[in-house]
């Protein structure tokens, strides 16, 4: 099974179990009694260990989306944006352009008509401003493996001064413009 394929299963059992108080084995019990399913480890991994970080998950998600709180968001968009940040942070095997994509796929394909845009403007926005550095989004410890994180960087250069202006210009600039010469 292809990898896209993997993550559109995760991302179905993530979806199933947004209706269910139930867990992810038995989700998949009973979709292989009643639908012969088999799911991919891939995918099985990646719908548990999103489900079993939903509280961290959903804290990220509620800090980057400014206009929707978790209950107005779609369940499609909101099981997309779990999956896909849990990628981001803790799969290293993933590029982070390759899981965002996938998710905007994901959305075109599942998702109402805004759906797409919601997933990859708020993917986007995490990945370039909150993800580097942010203690208050840090994900809890667990087995799984993650990404590494970035190097902590050294002291912050000092600001660069403004070098100052080359005495000559500065004093042709104060020097007024002579008369204009007599035909």
């Amino acid at each position: 099974m292809k990898r896209s394929e993997a993550r559109e299963q995760a991302f179905i059992l993530i979806f199933e179990r947004s209706f269910k108080e139930e867990s992810i084995d038995e989700i998949i019990e009973e979709a292989q009694i009643g639908r012969n399913l088999q799911v991919d480890d891939y995918a099985y991994d990646l719908a548990k260990q999103v489900c079993d970080n939903l509280p961290w998950l959903d804290q990220v998600i509620s800090s980057q989306s400014k206009k929707w709180k978790l209950n107005r968001m779609s369940r499609v968009a909101l099981s997309i944006l779990r999956m896909s940040l849990w990628e981001i942070d803790h799969v290293d095997t993933v590029p982070v352009g390759a899981s965002i994509n996938e998710a905007v796929e994901l959305a075109k394909k599942y998702g109402n008509e805004d759906d797409f845009s919601f997933v990859n403007g708020l993917l986007g926005a995490y990945v370039r401003g909150q993800r580097p550095g942010q203690e208050d989004t840090a994900a809890p410890e667990d087995p799984a493996p993650q990404a590494e994180a970035p190097a902590p960087q050294e002291e912050a250069p000092a600001p660069r001064e403004e070098a100052p202006a080359p005495q000559e210009e500065a004093s042709a600039a104060q020097q007024p413009d002579p008369a204009p010469a007599a035909p």
